[in-house]
């Protein structure tokens, strides 16, 4: 089997090195053809058009009804400038596309009734439409056995095979109904591309309206009205009926927009698992700080017991305390012992000097009055010793002094017997002392070790860091790693059946323009050299309707720096070219009408104004081509045309 033989199918499952089945499926999911046929022809033929209401204004206002009627070829709408020959053409577009282009809104407003018949794809179809202050209220396109038969008809007839195919309520009805009846009619499919890469953009009739009516201003484009989403190519490449050039659009889109969502997916999926990587790297910095932490703690055992510790220490508290009370008892008898001491040395020397003091030397000594307590003062004490008078109750002492030896040598005696306990109360007080001193240092040490036990101390902070590590070990498992390849192989199966189908059809494409592009370049040279373009040396077209023109000895130049009357020129000459080259090959091409408002306007003078007539008249003519023009200008209609291909209002009257 050659490549030739073998089915679109196969040829794109060994482009993408998939199954037929896969390619089958693809396609089937976004409803694309696998089998291409040729298109059905596109022939769109006007025969009647009648517009009835009322004008209002300064110019001829009142009710009209006016009848126009459409032959083959040329035809020239001739009437003064705002008399209401573009109207005529965009009341055939308001029919035709749904909408007109731009109808003044005037002029709607005069419309009552508009009736247009025509033959599309062989087929006759009236179209009648029911205004009210500018808009539609009602709508239908009729069909009966042959054009003339419709002519009296306004709505569906048994008797005369008269039916309604669409029945509309408002104009957004219309124009919704319309756009997809002349879709279809003409075998004619939604031209796709894509929108943001996110979605796609489907420009239905109305843009292949642009190339049929080409109005006034000089459009830069060369086929159609819109330079967007490669719109001129793909209306060539539609109406050279390059082999699956509608599919090929399709396909192309729905590629697109896959691979755009694979790719965004995919993108999607690289910032999750990033994000989802860093956040684990970050749990598991965090989780390594955590356990870092906890191991720094101290754990429970690894140093003393805090409440060995307080116990030891309680206990050294309650020894330096008994140490303490000893102390201060021994204190207190050391003091008494160093009193004892003193007293008994000043009675040694009182014995020793007063004969009073040796009288009283067993008497009692009292510091105080027996009777009021009251302190004995010192110069009462002072008057016993020197005037021998009773500290007490100051009375003469009188007695013998018999033995005053023995009564000193017994207050020495009491005086170191004074002084031996003296110091023992000495001894045992700084023995107590330093056993209080020993406790003292002990108790501190003890509280000490009592204010270093930490594991106790820093429990808190343990347990905060096991609730932290357990946080986020719950944490981590809860955050799986993500996959980083999230290749989805039915995903991947889609994208690479689409690739390769855009791969197959487009080289299916490109051969098929090689050839035909060839005798498209030469028609549209040789046709723009008959429109006036005398320096015209040659074209190139390319898939995109980008066009090149070499002329004035091999200067090249794109279609949109040339002038608007050679743009005019060459637009015209593209639209006979795709007739010609598709009559030649058989395929069907453009629907062969054109509107052209006011040729004139394009910066062409009178000369080369009356050639481009007459050679469009003569192509019309020669190439089943119906054109339907508007002029102010009666001497060029009436010099070139016949009186049947003239609609021809007074000059400064209305067109209708």
């Amino acid at each position: 089997m050659t490549e030739a033989e073998e089915s679109l199918a196969a040829r794109i499952a060994r482009q993408a090195k998939s199954s037929e089945v896969d390619v089958r499926d693809v396609f089937a999911t976004y409803g694309l053809p696998l089998t291409l046929t040729p298109a059905r022809p596109r022939g769109l033929r006007l025969h009647r058009m009648r517009v009835d209401g009322l004008r209002t204004g300064s110019l001829e206002p009142g009710p009209f009804d006016t009848t126009f009627r459409f032959g083959a070829g040329l035809t020239a709408l001739v009437a003064s400038n705002l008399r209401g020959k573009t109207s005529v053409l965009e009341l055939i577009t308001w029919c035709l596309r749904g909408t007109p282009r731009d109808l003044q809104s005037g002029v709607r407003n005069w419309i009552r009734h508009l009736d247009l018949d025509i033959v599309v794809a062989g087929q006759p179809l009236g179209f009648r439409l029911d205004c009210l202050d500018g808009e539609i209220v009602s709508a239908q396109v009729l069909t009966g056995p042959d054009i003339d038969s419709l002519e009296a008809a306004r709505t569906p007839d048994d008797t005369g095979q008269i039916t309604a195919l669409i029945t509309a309520g408002s104009a957004e009805s219309y124009a919704q109904h319309i756009q997809a009846f002349m879709l279809d009619r003409l075998d004619l499919q939604p031209l796709l591309n894509t929108l943001n890469e996110t979605g796609t953009q489907a420009h239905g009739w109305p843009a292949y309206y642009g190339a049929i009516y080409l109005p006034a201003g000089g459009d830069k484009v060369l086929l159609g009205d819109q330079m967007m989403g490669g719109l001129p190519g793909r209306l060539l490449q539609v109406f050279l009926d390059l082999p699956a050039a509608a599919t090929l659009t399709r396909v192309r889109a729905a590629h697109d927009v896959r691979n755009s969502t694979v790719k965004r997916r995919k993108a999607d999926a690289h910032d999750a698992f990033q994000q989802r990587r860093e956040e684990r790297e970050r749990k598991e910095s965090e989780l390594r700080e955590a356990r870092a932490r906890l191991a720094a703690l101290p754990g429970p055992g690894e140093d003393e017991s805090l409440t060995s510790l307080a116990a030891e220490a309680a206990r050294r508290a309650g020894e330096v305390a008994d140490a303490q009370e000893t102390w201060e008892g021994l204190m207190r008898v050391h003091r008494r012992a160093v009193e004892h001491r003193r007293r008994e040395e000043r009675l040694l020397n009182d014995v020793s000097e007063s004969l009073t003091a040796r009288l009283l030397f067993h008497g009692l000594d009292p510091q105080a009055c027996p009777r009021c307590d009251q302190e004995i003062a010192e110069d009462r004490r002072l008057q016993e010793r020197d005037h021998h008078a009773c500290a007490v109750c100051a009375r003469l002492v009188t007695g013998e002094d018999d033995n005053p030896q023995e009564v000193q040598d017994e207050a020495r005696l009491r005086l170191e017997q004074a002084k031996e306990a003296e110091s023992t109360s000495r001894q045992a007080l700084e023995a107590t002392e330093a056993e209080l001193t020993r406790l003292t240092d002990l108790l501190a040490v003890g509280q000490a070790r009592l204010r270093e036990a930490q594991s106790v101390l820093l429990l808190p902070q343990r347990i905060q860091a096991q609730e932290e590590i357990l946080r986020l070990e719950g944490a981590l498992s809860v955050l799986p790693d993500l996959p980083e390849n999230t290749s989805d192989p039915y995903e991947s199966t889609i994208v690479n059946v689409l690739k390769a189908g855009i791969a197959v059809l487009d080289t299916d494409s490109k051969s098929a323009a090689e050839r035909l592009f060839e005798d498209v370049n030469k028609e549209i040279a040789d046709l723009g050299r008959r429109f006036g373009i005398n320096s015209l040396e040659r074209v190139e077209i390319n898939r995109a309707a980008q066009l090149k023109v070499i002329k004035d000895g091999g200067v090249a130049d794109y279609f949109s720096k040339l002038s608007a009357g050679e743009r005019l020129r060459l637009r015209i000459a593209v639209v006979i070219a795709l007739l010609r080259v598709g009559a030649a090959h058989g395929l069907s091409t453009h629907p062969g009408l054109l509107l052209i408002d006011s040729p004139k306007a394009e910066e062409i003078q009178d000369l080369d104004a009356h050639s481009l007539v007459t050679e469009l008249a003569k192509l019309a003519d020669e190439n089943s081509l119906q054109v339907l023009i508007t002029t102010a200008d009666f001497t060029l209609a009436n010099g070139v045309l016949p009186k049947d291909r003239i609609v021809e209002a007074a000059e400064g009257r209305p067109m209708w």
